[in-house]
């Protein structure tokens, strides 16, 4: 009987990992409002500075990972390639907007007001906007999906992300009437996507030419795992520190916020999982791209929403409950795309060319 494949002990309980970070931040903004004050005035043209390096440390590993040789296969299976772009890029934002603008516009308009609706919608696009790197390979795994396919899916799209998201979000925010300087955002993606992304790149290219694959994987990148981890962990403490006056007057916004992102998971999992079958793509790359269209690089929002709104934003917290329903979320789509494996074609060396 084969092993069940599981998630690392982090991963697995990564939404209990946020929840203590949120009351660790609260207490520690009402014990130490001072010091907390302090970090939120350093900055420079926007950019928090100790949250940028935190940033940096948690996205940097993550393009570490990227093996972009992988694109020259791009044509192998294009199928299943051409509806993740689809799903990830013409689909997934508008998706979100159009539910932001439902729940928070309307349907929550009487529970939170005018402004915080308005930074609600602008979190949930930035967050929609930027399609799943790092925890990709972890859902890709758990499902039996194709290691190097899924590779070819992550590389293309961060290529893509370099060019779409930030025109995506401006227009988006436009359309949704919120304001956002132009330069702020753009600067944003350049330190962290352009940036990181090509230091990615050098990095892994000069480390594996000059030290081997083994070692860079077991040697180099496996130590980086617990940096970014407690980079991530940090930045929720600090990002829950600015916010505890706001969760605990209005707990339940994270509740409301919550829903229209659950449902833009689902239905975006389930509209890319449902063109796969229709087009006869294998399992083993339908499920992988099921869930890169349903998940997101949160990491990337939550640093773009604090460059562009602040700490204390409604748009912040918004990106941050994101991660909070990422695992259980993801996980139960894993669940379906398991249990519907009989789906889809057996024969997944031929139908997905």
């Amino acid at each position: 009987m084969a092993e069940e494949k599981r998630l690392d002990f982090f991963e697995r309980y990564l939404s209990l990992w946020v929840a203590a970070c949120i009351v660790i931040g609260i207490i520690l903004g009402k014990l130490f409002p001072g010091a907390v004050a302090a970090l939120s005035q350093m900055e420079v043209s926007h950019v928090n500075l100790p949250i940028a390096v935190l940033i940096w440390l948690m996205i940097y590993p993550m393009m570490l990972k990227i093996d972009f040789s992988a694109i020259l296969k791009v044509g192998d299976k294009p199928r299943g390639l051409l509806i993740t772009l689809f799903v990830n890029w013409v689909v997934k934002p508008f998706s979100m907007a159009f539910l932001g603008w439902l729940f928070f516009k309307h349907v929550f308009i009487g529970l939170i007001g005018d402004q915080l609706a308005n930074e609600y919608i602008a979190g949930t696009i930035i967050l929609a906007a930027a399609p799943c790197t790092a925890m990709v390979f972890v859902w890709s795994y758990l499902t039996d999906g194709d290691p190097a396919y899924t590779l070819v899916q992550v590389a293309i799209n961060d290529l893509v992300m370099l060019f779409l998201f930030a025109p995506i979000v401006m227009f988006l925010l436009g359309v949704s009437n919120i304001v956002v300087p132009k330069d702020v955002l753009f600067m944003s993606v350049v330190l962290y996507i352009v940036i990181p992304l090509v230091a990615g790149y050098l990095t892994r290219r000069v480390l594996l030419k000059v030290q081997g694959e083994d070692w860079f994987n077991t040697k180099f990148l496996a130590p980086l795992k617990p940096v970014t981890i407690i980079a991530l962990l940090v930045t929720l403490v600090i990002i829950f520190a600015f916010q505890g006056e706001t969760i605990t007057s209005n707990w339940f916004n994270i509740v409301l916020v919550a829903i229209p992102i659950t449902i833009q998971v689902y239905f975006n999992s389930s509209l890319a999982y449902g063109l796969a079958n229709l087009f006869n793509v294998p399992h083993s790359i339908a499920a992988p791209g099921a869930l890169i269209g349903a998940s997101n690089f949160f990491e990337l929002a939550v640093a773009v929403t604090i460059s562009l709104f602040g700490l204390k934003s409604g748009a912040t917290l918004a990106t941050v409950v994101g991660v909070l329903v990422e695992v259980p979320v993801m996980l139960s789509v894993c669940n379906f795309c398991n249990r519907t494996r009989h789906w889809f074609p057996l024969n997944v060396k031929e139908l997905g060319k």
